[in-house]
């Protein structure tokens, strides 16, 4: 027998003592998403995957909001978040700190998803675009990485939130000791 745990029995850590242990080095930066459902799915994914964390830009909007909460669950609360009206200044801003950008998109050139324990830097910052429009070219242009998720079906691109969540896990994997 396999008993399922109760949340209790979890052994989560308490919102204070989460804010103060130590991140991942992992930043998401959300441009111009439009689903408040998603912005809320994308803080509740940085919330479990010890996200350093959340930039919000563009037309991303912004805590506090009821449709946002409704899928991040408190996350809005633990996960530290900016806004920045300009991502191309925020990822300039980020390269100089020595962070490597990398946008989470299709393109010509880019480093599929299982192969991303080839990057050299330790600290990432995680584009992910508009639903219908995806990344912005600008941003892809001043990326360090473009990072691919394979895909074997008939569609060329999944849920961004759902993409999220498969990209985080192998980025997150890098700091698990």
């Amino acid at each position: 027998m396999n008993r399922k745990l109760k949340l209790w029995e979890l052994d989560r850590v308490d919102e204070q003592t989460f804010k103060g242990q130590e991140k991942f080095p992992l930043i998401i930066i959300l441009n111009d998403i439009r689903s408040l459902n998603n912005i809320g799915s994308f803080f509740r994914t940085a919330d479990a995957f010890n996200v350093e964390k959340v930039y919000l830009c563009g037309i991303t909007a912004q805590p506090p909001h009821r449709e946002i909460h409704k899928t991040a669950l408190g996350a809005t609360d633990t996960i530290n978040w900016e806004y920045r009206k300009d991502i191309d200044s925020l990822v300039s801003e980020l390269k100089q700190e020595g962070v490597a950008v990398c946008s989470i998109e299709q393109a010509e050139k880019t480093v599929l998803l299982h192969e991303i324990s080839t990057l050299n830097k330790h600290k990432f910052a995680l584009v992910f675009g508009n639903e219908v429009d995806g990344v912005d070219q600008s941003v892809i242009d001043a990326s360090d990485y473009i990072i691919e998720i394979p895909q074997f079906g008939t569609k060329h691109s999944l849920n961004v939130s759902v993409c999220a969540g498969i990209v985080l896990w192998e980025f997150a994997k890098r700091y698990i000791s």
